[in-house]
């Protein structure tokens, strides 16, 4: 009886939650839609991931409005409050939910106009804290009443529905929530989480469809591509770990107070430089990350200019942090490789092989053969970046 009465309030709580994280991330996709539309002239497509078509000047400019609005935005927003991450959230921290918006609203405005930073936090926050204020609201009711568990749980699976919502990858955030949020699996936290995280991606598919993120089209993965699978994972499982330490470290010392009006615009005036004359920089990656999908010429010429995008990609992606920009670090990580690399430098700088196995399936709509050397290639990054953190902490 007494497991009944914690059921219905729990099943009452994953279909709304995520009908309402469903179209908040629907709203979301479309303010970023928006701002791309006025400050670039396009609509974003996998076939068209960057306007390469307007002028140069045209892409400096919006990067550089862009990021002092968003400057202004998080100056006066910070001067009493300071974001909530979803990890606190989850430890009883709560996030205000006005306050919480503005936020997600600047960060995707902030990616939409071509500044470098992934554009997926902004949903899983959005997500974390509807959840949270559902279970405050309804704690009056004692029908609808939630154990702290419970909770918890609804915030990490809402957080992954806000994702699986803007990328239309259930699977995705599924294992989001459960792999890098809540951290414990059993039958409960999986339905609660692959119910939200679907009903989210129905709901965010009325906007985006269910076309693939990046093409990569239907090519077969050979057995060829083992080896370099392997040599693949002992290189991004180190620049991966890499990755992560420069993030917890820009993060902080994240500029909050009177020197991000310096530092911000600074940032986004260098990122627009960037941008004017190598576009595939802006925003979340998307763009970088296709032009390597792309690419099937191998020659010196080629090499260096996606060697360009990747150093260049991921320093003003950490300075963005720095200067006091908030944002994703998982679709900047997938940036920095493409298909094989990217699950695997993603595996190592978000700490979570299955969440990058399986994103990498799903944005990419790949197929089955590449399950053997993705898999092994994850296996081994994520061992060496494990060896790497151990090393690093018996040094100290």
């Amino acid at each position: 009886m007494k497991e009944t009465q914690e059921n219905i309030p729990l099943a009452i709580a994953t279909v709304i939650l995520g009908i309402v994280v469903g179209f908040s991330s629907l709203v979301l996709s479309a303010i970023l839609d928006l701002t791309e539309h006025y400050f670039l002239n396009f609509n974003e497509t996998n076939k068209i991931p960057v306007n390469i078509s307007i002028f140069p000047i045209h892409r400096f400019a919006s990067v550089l409005i862009g990021g002092i609005i968003a400057t202004i935005i998080w100056y006066f927003l910070q001067r009493h409050y300071h974001p909530v991450s979803i990890k606190n959230a989850l430890n009883g921290k709560e996030m205000p939910l006005r306050k919480t918006f503005i936020h997600v609203v600047t960060q995707i405005f902030f990616v939409g106009t071509g500044n470098s930073i992934g554009r997926e936090l902004a949903p899983r926050e959005a997500g974390a804290a509807i959840a949270q204020k559902w279970s405050r609201t309804l704690d009056s009711y004692r029908w609808l009443h939630l154990n702290g568990e419970d909770k918890r749980l609804l915030i990490a699976a809402a957080a992954g529905a806000g994702f699986a919502g803007v990328y239309i990858a259930p699977i995705t955030g599924t294992v989001f929530c459960l792999e890098i949020l809540y951290r414990r699996i059993n039958a409960r936290s999986v339905s609660v989480s692959l119910i939200m995280s679907v009903i989210a991606t129905m709901i965010g598919s009325i906007l985006k469809g269910f076309e693939p993120y990046y093409i990569v089209g239907s090519r077969d993965f050979s057995l060829l591509s083992v080896p370099l699978a392997i040599v693949l994972g002992l290189i991004l499982g180190i620049t991966g770990t890499w990755f992560k330490q420069g993030v917890k470290a820009a993060s902080s010392k994240r500029a909050t107070g009177k020197n991000i009006f310096w530092q911000l615009p600074l940032l986004s005036f260098a990122a627009g430089a960037i941008a004017a004359f190598y576009p595939q920089i802006m925003g979340n990656g998307r763009g970088l990350a296709q032009l390597a999908m792309n690419t099937t010429t191998v020659n010196s010429q080629v090499l260096g200019a996606l060697l360009f995008g990747l150093v260049a990609k991921v320093v003003v992606t950490l300075f963005t942090i720095k200067c006091g920009g908030y944002g994703g670090t998982l679709t900047p990580s997938i940036a920095a490789g493409a298909v094989i690399g990217a699950s695997l430098f993603l595996a190592a700088s978000q700490q979570a092989p299955l969440m990058a196995l399986f994103m990498l399936f799903e944005v990419c709509h790949l197929n089955f053969t590449a399950f053997l050397p993705l898999g092994i290639g994850v296996a081994i990054s994520i061992g060496v970046s494990k060896w790497l953190q151990e090393a690093k902490a018996s040094t100290k």
